[in-house]
């Protein structure tokens, strides 16, 4: 990974993502990717994080820079995908990127077997 934004993550969710990797056996390396995010990332409490920066449950709208489209998702735990277009997994490569990015950051997150990400956050909204 190049260039990598400084990233800010709640500590509630630090805590619940390190339990979940604990328990993941992924292949991918999607999680290991997640686990250096997390070591590297400034954790705060979550009261004390900016509206701005992409948490668990939040919605994101980001950009694909490779293909200059959009996506609004929100970013959940696996079990709470439910098979919902509209969610995605922070064990999915683009969920595990956006973690803890702020609005107008942009990261190249790899894929295993395939060409690496370049995701741009546009906007965020937090769950009520």
């Amino acid at each position: 990974m190049s260039d990598l934004p400084a990233i800010t993550v709640a500590e509630e969710d630090y805590n619940r993502l390190s339990a979940l990797l604990e328990k993941t056996d992924d292949p991918t390396g999607v999680a290991e990717g997640l686990e250096d995010e997390l070591s590297r990332a400034d954790l705060k409490p979550l009261a004390e994080i900016p509206a701005s920066v992409v948490v668990m449950n939040s919605v994101v709208v980001f950009e694909d820079q490779d293909s200059g489209k959009e996506r609004r998702l929100q970013l959940v735990y696996p079990h709470q995908v439910d098979g919902s277009a509209d969610k995605i997994s922070i064990l999915a490569p683009a969920g595990a990127a956006m973690i803890g990015l702020s609005i107008g950051d942009s990261i190249e997150w790899p894929v295993k077997g395939r060409k690496p990400l370049h995701l741009k956050v546009v906007s965020v909204t937090r769950p009520e």
